[in-house]
């Protein structure tokens, strides 16, 4: 490895099929949050610079590789999928359509195909081997501010809640609340922003018009359905990996043997290096456990 942090480039991670019983520590640093997120782990350091990075799984001329990088040294990651023009996220989706969905998008504009069926949440829906990995409610305004009026609205999105990845759609632009007639405007914002609250992984997205909702709903559910795959993907890459061993303790401080060497009769100075025969009997005392 040239450097200990990914500054200019990416920094290329060979696999290796045996954990070193000794490894090689070359810094520590405290873990504030390691999260695994389709092919990429988001690793925090606690520390104020150079403290967020990920590690990538990809492939890279027909092998399976992986890269350490942060935010200066790439863009974006997009592991395992094609970079996307028109297509969303380089594919021909079959959308999945409510089969109580009346009016709905044909998604002619799209690069998809769609199928009638009963969905268990949501309007617009993509599956994998079977299963619904991500689903959309289309709403009008009116229809919108009828469903968070009656109540029904909190048991919409916590419908959506159980899929893994969701979201509500308005055809609509956010001001557009503010010229409600029917009900009062500060009703309606402050219900949606308490569901907002209340389902934080369900965003609600105002797009404007009918024809760009549509289109956010298709960049999503491709984005969604990759993903998907992504995760799958990286899983078989990450089970033939070694499971690292357990990392030997942080070498004693200065401070830490100095307080020994006080309390165990040694004569030592409070400031300045370690005298070698102090640090030899501290090695031995706590070698054998004393």
């Amino acid at each position: 490895v040239r450097e200990t942090w990914p500054r200019t480039t990416k920094v290329y991670c060979h696999p290796s099929k045996d954990w070193p019983d000794e490894p090689d520590i070359v810094e520590r640093v405290r873990v504030r949050s390691c999260v695994r997120r389709g092919a990429a782990i988001d690793l925090v350091l606690d520390r104020g610079r150079e403290n967020r990075s990920q590690f990538v799984f990809a492939r890279a001329r027909g092998r399976d590789v992986i890269f350490w990088q942060s935010a200066r040294t790439t863009r974006q990651a997009r592991p395992n999928v094609a970079v996307p023009t028109t297509r969303a996220s380089g594919q021909v989706l079959e959308i999945l359509v409510d089969s109580h969905e009346r009016y709905g998008w044909r998604f002619t504009a799209q690069q998809a195909t769609t199928r009638r069926q009963a969905l268990p949440a949501g309007d617009y829906a993509v599956e994998r081997d079977g299963r619904i990995v991500a689903a959309v409610e289309r709403k009008s305004l009116a229809d919108l501010v009828s469903t968070m009026t009656s109540g029904k609205l909190r048991y919409l999105l916590a419908a959506l809640a159980d899929v893994p990845r969701a979201a509500l759609v308005v055809e609509d632009r956010y001001s557009a609340i503010f010229k409600v007639t029917f009900t009062r405007p500060a009703v309606v914002a402050e219900g949606l922003a308490e569901a907002q609250v209340r389902f934080p992984h369900v965003p609600i997205v105002f797009a404007e018009t009918r024809p760009l909702a549509q289109e956010w709903t298709y960049r999503f559910l491709g984005a969604a359905l990759a993903h998907d795959r992504d995760h799958d993907a990286a899983d078989t890459l990450a089970a033939l990996l070694p499971t690292a061993g357990p990392v030997p303790p942080a070498p004693s401080t200065a401070a830490e043997i100095r307080a020994w060497a006080v309390a165990n009769g040694y004569a030592i100075a409070p400031k300045g290096r370690i005298p070698h025969d102090i640090a030899a009997a501290f090695d031995a005392a706590h070698s054998t456990g004393g």
